[in-house]
């Protein structure tokens, strides 16, 4: 690290559980974030700050007026702009010493070879669909996963490294491809909520790069933003598991 990223790491280089070894994992990391929104967005900025050396971003959508009440990486002159170009430039803003990857699209089966890039996932995607093509594509490539949601006043954060059998993986947690129900488009959803959660994921990926604390494996944790309550669950592995289980049945994302 050169004399501007040691000031500019100060705080994490004091830390017992990062110090100089943690900032130099973070610098060599590759992390892709999928989904530029509510949840990418803040987890972006954390993870950009905290010096991970190489972060990938991947979205299909532009800036639209009703994403900047909790899309934190836009202003209202991105408007009509490719999420990923503008939160791009945001990042290279905030930190100049990481590297920013641009993928336009969404994550799909010709995504995966992607993964090779990247050391770790973020899932901030807000539908079943492209949960289940992400966590199928990590268990396949051995990438760990944090995948977070949020909805309404409550938003959850878990972590899988399901490549064998390490962990469960999302298909645990939801093991058949629901209705999409509700979501923030229809039922709304507070926009610091969407900082909470996105933060946390960000805390779970700097764990994972560092090998600090106990990362969200296993369990999943879950925030009732009304009523101020963390709770934390834990999570079995499901030997039935279409994905992870004993006998899988879904073997391409």
């Amino acid at each position: 690290m050169n004399s501007d990223e040691i000031e500019r790491y100060a705080r994490h280089l004091i830390l017992k559980d990062i110090g100089g070894p943690g900032q130099q994992k973070l610098k060599s990391a590759r992390v892709l974030i999928v989904g530029a929104g509510g949840l990418g967005a803040p987890a972006a900025l954390y993870l950009a700050a905290a010096g991970v050396g190489t972060l990938g971003l991947m979205d299909d959508d532009v800036v639209s007026l009703s994403n900047l009440q909790r899309q934190v990486l836009f202003g209202t002159e991105n408007i009509g702009e490719d999420k990923t170009t503008a939160a791009a430039r945001t990042l290279g803003r905030l930190n100049p010493h990481i590297h920013i990857a641009t993928h336009k699209g969404r994550f799909d089966k010709h995504s995966v070879g992607q993964l090779d890039e990247y050391d770790l996932v973020l899932d901030g995607t807000d539908n079943f669909a492209s949960r289940f093509v992400i966590n199928t594509a990590c268990h396949q490539t051995g990438t760990p996963l944090v995948s977070g949601a949020a909805i309404s006043f409550e938003g959850q954060v878990a972590c899988f490294h399901s490549h064998g059998g390490k962990t469960p993986c999302y298909r645990c947690l939801v093991p058949t491809l629901p209705d999409e129900g509700d979501t923030c488009e229809t039922v709304g959803v507070i926009g610091a909520l969407t900082g909470v959660i996105g933060a946390m994921m960000a805390l779970e990926a700097i764990k994972i790069i560092t090998r600090s604390g106990d990362p969200l494996y296993g369990r999943l944790m879950v925030f009732d933003g009304l009523g101020a309550v963390w709770r934390v669950l834990d999570l079995p592995r499901d030997p039935a598991c279409p994905v992870c289980g004993d006998q899988p049945l879904d073997k391409s994302p």
